[in-house]
């Protein structure tokens, strides 16, 4: 599954309309209501702030809202738009100014859906993974060298700089085999807890 880690926003606009989507991380479903609230503020007095949820690993929590526009034309779509891009624990708000055209309800499902899919467009991914950990310890002199190898394969999630050096890392690919060719130059490899982290995409 993906998810967010920060609030993302994107404007469109559709015959005189005005529709901004907004992806909120959302970490607990008993926060959708601040959050659209949250939204009212961002972007007040628009005409409608329809919005889509999903939560959970198997998207066992899923909500939607038409905020006054006809029903099923917007909190649906943007729903749909959301699980077609394999994203979770999110709350998508589509706010939408008025612009005099009215659209039908073709139009506003089309509008909705395009709206949400633009901000995901714009969105940063990240995967949850469960990462199992070292903290190595090595010479000043070999700084170098063990960032430039260290950079693609795993996440460096702490550096202690003492009379040694001492990274705690995880590797993201399976194969470190150029991490093993230096691994004899530390002076020691001390293995760690799995860890859920959180991967970009």
């Amino acid at each position: 599954m993906n998810y967010i880690k920060e609030i993302i926003t994107h404007q469109i606009v559709i015959d005189k309309s005005i529709f901004i989507g907004i992806l909120f991380p959302l970490d607990d479903p008993s926060n959708i209501k601040d959050l659209i609230e949250e939204a009212k503020m961002m972007f007040p007095k628009a005409n409608h702030y329809c919005s889509a949820s999903l939560y959970g690993e198997g998207l066992e929590h899923a909500t939607s809202s038409d905020d006054g526009e006809p029903q099923r034309t917007a909190g649906i779509p943007i729903l749909e738009v959301l699980k077609h891009n394999n994203i979770t624990n999110v709350l998508c708000v589509v706010v939408r100014y008025f612009g005099g055209i009215k659209l039908g309800a073709g139009g506003l499902i089309r509008a909705y859906a395009k709206a949400t899919s633009e901000v995901l467009k714009t969105a940063t991914f990240y995967e949850k993974k469960e990462m199992e950990g070292y903290k190595i310890t090595f010479d000043y002199a070999l700084i170098s060298k063990v960032d430039h190898i260290l950079e693609d394969i795993s996440i460096i999630k702490d550096k202690v700089y003492l009379e040694d050096v001492s990274y705690q890392i995880y590797f993201k690919e399976k194969d470190i085999s150029v991490f093993d060719e230096i691994k004899h130059q530390f002076k020691s490899i001390e293995s760690l807890p799995f860890e859920t982290l959180w991967i970009k995409i």
